[in-house]
């Protein structure tokens, strides 16, 4: 990763590229973390990558376990530069970096942003990263497929997430987003943040999960009871839309192109303004979403990129994590042990997540 980042520097005519975001930490260590404030997007150390050398930033309270339990990992040798915790490291910056021509994954004054250009870099998933990141999609679906198997009606929204933040955290994830909405509220909200209302019927539970920079996405549905007729028609409506987005999804097409293919089958479900109350995803990764697709999105789809769609209807949400390979796209957070439709599209059959069904 550190060669991908020097040959952006070549093309770019850079000196350098200064590291200060987690995931882009995460995405030059082989997955380690940087971080101690878990709602922030900087971690507590910087990594200056200059070509013929790497500089880490830290202050003498991180200093140990950085260099202990996170460099340890990366195979370049690197020199280590610190200051007292109540110092500010602006001015080792400015010394190390005089008179080059730097990069930086955030914008500061003097510096050039090249934060877009480090996502379409990392977008594509070497194998090894690819290996991180269908261990951790397979593990965050089973959470999701878990909570909605062991919940039970009388519980709040909040007790739900509890239970899958506990899942998650205990296989050393991060939780980037965590959504759970009851009955009326899956149909008055896109983004539901989790209440103290109680679950009578319907529940849907979302989780975005990190792990080695990594983020898998899933959304799962339960229903207890017989489906009433509006979720058991718009549930067949929605696994189509989400089938055209997730196919369209192929080398050489863009991101809004997926778009579009979407908006149409929206149009041909009955429902064509529906897409405009929720984003309807994107590329993701290294961020829950590299990129947001909107209709005039011109980014070409390439192999070895992950994307998660999230199509929604009234009362319904579909959203999974897949990769683009050769030979067609996989879903990573398919566990096979779940409820699924099957819908028949271009000659192939495309498996969907159901709502899944239980007695009340």
């Amino acid at each position: 990763m550190i060669e991908q980042v020097r040959t952006l520097m070549e093309e770019k005519q850079l000196d350098g590229v200064l590291i200060q975001k987690r995931n882009n930490f995460s995405w030059l260590t082989g997955g380690r973390r940087n971080h101690i404030v878990l709602n922030t997007p900087e971690g507590v150390c910087k990594l200056l990558v200059l070509k013929d050398d790497i500089v880490l930033i830290v202050n003498q309270m991180e200093e140990k376990r950085i260099i202990e339990e996170e460099m340890a990992y990366i195979d370049h040798p690197f020199q280590v530069v610190t200051m007292d915790w109540f110092e500010d490291d602006t001015a080792h910056i400015q010394t190390l970096t005089k008179d080059k021509r730097i990069g930086s994954d955030i914008q500061m004054d003097g510096f050039e942003w090249i934060e877009p250009d480090l996502s379409q870099v990392r977008s594509i998933l070497s194998a090894s990263q690819l290996r991180q990141y269908e261990t951790l999609c397979h593990e965050t679906a089973v959470i999701v497929e878990s909570v909605c198997k062991e919940i039970v009606p009388g519980q709040t929204e909040h007790e739900i997430a509890s239970l899958a933040a506990q899942k998650a955290i205990a296989q050393g994830m991060t939780i980037e987003v965590l959504l759970v909405a009851t009955d009326d509220r899956i149909h008055q909200y896109r983004h539901p943040i989790p209440t103290d209302k109680k679950l009578q019927k319907h529940a849907l539970v979302v989780l975005c999960a990190e792990r080695h920079g990594l983020v898998a996405n899933v959304t799962r549905s339960v229903y207890f009871g017989q489906l009433p007729k509006e979720l058991e028609e718009n549930k067949e409506r929605l696994a189509r839309i989400d089938t055209v987005m997730n196919a369209a999804t192929r080398p050489g097409k863009t991101l809004g192109d997926v778009l579009k293919a979407g908006i149409a089958q929206y149009e041909k479900e009955g429902f064509p303004d529906s897409w405009k109350k929720l984003h309807q995803g994107g590329k993701t990764g290294f961020v829950s979403r590299e990129i947001i697709a909107v209709p005039s999105s011109k980014e070409e789809i390439q192999l070895q990129q992950v994307f998660t769609w999230n199509p929604s209807l009234p009362g319904l949400k579909s959203e999974d994590t897949m990769v683009v390979e050769k030979e067609g796209n996989r879903f990573l957070t398919y566990t096979g042990k779940w409820t699924y439709i099957d819908v028949e599209h271009e000659g192939d059959i495309y498996r969907r997540p159901d709502i899944l069904v239980r007695e009340e």
